[in-house]
């Protein structure tokens, strides 16, 4: 299965939104959340849309002090038949999702769960908070529409998208416009110059509180958090600012923060799952967890609905398609070995209790989502990253110490945050790629290739990590690599050899890199696949060629393309006459001078 998420942004550190400045991080959150300053823990936070189908029944005329918000739970197709006890014990009926039965009602009487819970046809209630629900939920509040700064920022090779290798994959494909991506979080500035061109606003919405809200921009982000996930994801390949993972298809927004608190509560999350089912999302990101309890007991009646609440929901939107993607958490918390819980309630005042591995971070450690921890420039887990063999599926790059993610911010700007939170959109994104490439792919056939196309990442002298190289706890089956998911549908492409070792291109000079092919039978394809990712600030300077062993060359690039910079792409070669084992080359020859450069990397696939 796949990892967990808190209630919180999970975002380590947070971002300054100076336009186009890299902003200083703050010290690494609690488990997933997208903390709102990104100082406090980063939780998973748990939000949700809800389906245009959800029944609405009356809200009370006005709000009252002491109203709190249960779950009630009944079979699928059940939730008609337990109205009347919701209201003859003293709740309304806020919300129900009959699909999953599962009803959000709202009670002022204390007695309301305890009631509820000997009533004919239901399963299990529980409360999703210790505070009162927000007079708002009423009559919620749009959220502001900031003033959009332009920028004269120029895309750039940001060392996330080199690390994960989607500056390559590009060449493959950007995305398709068909697959939707949804962004469950604080919300996204639709109107962002590098989002709007991707933003899909009919099947955008607020989960906030529990139910749809559908009016235009209700979307909209409370924190700053969701717009730097959604950059992540699928930033416009635009000339402006920054390029996302996937900056081909659609994003959609589903805000299930709510307001000034900026919390994940339980009902949000079911409505964003049910949501996405229902506008067939293809991926979902999570970068939170569901508040108030950073981890839920099923030995606790309150917490043991919220788990069946959101596993339905989860399970439901898996069902019509949509795979979901969660942050792992910024604790540096063994997830495998929990054994205390400081940070819950963080509605009302937290206590320190003892837990167990029973108690899990939703909707993270729920089956079938894809558990996403951190790494740093470079590779290596995060500081701050949560970790634990059997829990983490892959690993992504979050950011660590002076090395953040930078990313879009609401009102055109945009900023660097470091997290788990950052972590999980590169996923969402290498996930949406791969529905691209494979309209078909069921969501357990994307959470394999994220898996099967990982590079495997072994333990570093770590006594915490466990497991193989193959799967451990710091990794799970390795860093995603953009390029290899996108290699092609069942079956894979084949063999593939890669050098990663930079080499220098000064003026007027010719430079080698090799790659030495073993394992492979007979001859090269008719279609040898050659991967190159040459920086260089004028590329007319260049003549790029293939080295067979024999000798033979094979050219890829002949001084075209003038000033542009960096040849980043895939060519095909006809090398079927090739002996394919054997040293193979990739010649780059400078033919002028001032501009200068090097081999970044470069591959062959078989």
């Amino acid at each position: 299965m796949l990892s967990l998420i808190s209630s919180r942004p999970r975002t380590s550190a947070a971002v300054a939104a100076a336009l186009g400045t890299a902003l200083a991080l703050a010290a690494p959150a609690g488990p997933v959340h997208a903390a709102p300053s990104d100082t406090a823990p980063v939780a998973a936070r748990a939000a949700g849309a809800g389906p245009a189908t959800t029944t609405k029944a009356a809200a009370p005329a006005s709000w009252a002090a002491g109203t709190r918000a249960y779950l009630v739970i009944t079979a699928p197709g059940g939730t008609a038949a337990v109205t009347g006890a919701v209201t003859g014990n003293g709740g309304s009926v806020f919300a129900a999702y009959d699909a999953i039965g599962v009803i959000v009602a709202h009670s002022a009487s204390a007695s309301f769960a305890p009631s509820m819970r000997t009533a004919p046809g239901v399963q299990q209630v529980g409360a999703t908070r210790t505070s009162d629900v927000p007079a708002d939920a009423y009559n919620p509040v749009l959220p502001a529409d900031p003033a959009q700064s332009a920028t004269t920022l120029t895309e750039t090779d940001r060392w996330d998208m080199t690390q994960i290798k989607a500056d390559q994959a590009w060449a493959v494909t950007t995305g398709s416009a068909s697959v939707k991506v949804g962004v469950l979080d604080t919300g996204v500035d639709d109107r962002h110059q590098d989002i709007a061109p991707n933003f899909n606003a009919a099947d955008s919405a607020s989960c906030a509180y529990g139910r749809a809200d559908t009016r235009a921009g209700a979307w909209r982000d409370v924190d700053t958090h969701g717009t730097h996930v959604a950059g992540t994801i699928a930033a416009a390949r635009n000339g402006k600012g920054v390029i996302g993972v996937a900056p081909g298809v659609r994003i959609s927004s589903v805000r299930i923060a709510e307001p000034n608190s900026t919390l994940f509560f339980a009902e949000n999350t079911i409505c964003g799952f049910v949501w996405a089912g229902d506008h067939g999302f293809k991926v979902t990101n999570n970068s939170y967890y569901t508040d108030p309890w950073q981890f839920n007991c099923p030995d606790n009646l309150d917490q043991a609905a919220i788990i069946e609440g959101v596993r339905r929901a989860q399970e439901y939107a898996e069902g019509k398609g949509s795979l979901q993607v969660a942050a792992a958490g910024n604790s540096n918390y063994d997830l495998a070995n929990k054994t205390t819980d400081t940070a819950s309630p963080n509605d009302s005042t937290p206590v320190t209790r003892t837990i167990t591995n029973a108690c899990v971070d939703i909707p993270t450690e729920l089956p079938g989502v894809v558990t996403v921890a951190a790494q740093g420039n470079g590779g290596a887990k995060a500081s701050y990253s949560n970790f634990g063999d059997g829990v983490i599926d892959v690993a992504a790059p979050g950011g660590d110490g002076s090395s953040g993610v930078y990313s879009t911010l609401p009102g055109g700007k945009y900023g660097t945050m470091s997290g788990t939170s950052m972590a999980s959109p590169h996923v969402t994104g290498v996930a949406a790629l791969i529905a691209s490439v494979s309209p078909s792919f069921t969501p357990a056939q994307i959470r394999d290739r994220l898996g099967v196309q990982a590079t495997d990442r072994a333990c570093p002298s770590d006594t915490r990590c466990t497991g193989t190289t193959a799967r451990n706890g710091f990794f799970g089956e390795g860093a995603v690599d953009a390029l290899k998911a996108v290699g092609g549908s069942t079956p894979p492409p084949g063999k593939y050899f890669e050098n990663q070792t930079d080499v220098t291109v000064p003026d007027n000079t010719t430079v080698e890199s090799p790659i030495t092919v073993g394992g492979v039978t007979g001859n090269a394809p008719a279609a040898l696949t050659v991967g190159v990712d040459i920086k260089h600030t004028y590329i007319g300077d260049l003549k790029v060629d293939l080295v067979a062993p024999d000798g033979s060359v094979y050219p890829l690039h002949n001084r075209t393309g003038g000033s542009a910079d960096n040849i980043v792409r895939t060519y095909t070669v006809n090398a079927s006459s090739e002996v394919a084992n054997g040293v193979w080359k990739l010649r780059v020859s400078d033919n002028a001078s001032q501009d200068t450069g090097r081999i970044d990397a470069w591959n062959l696939t078989f």
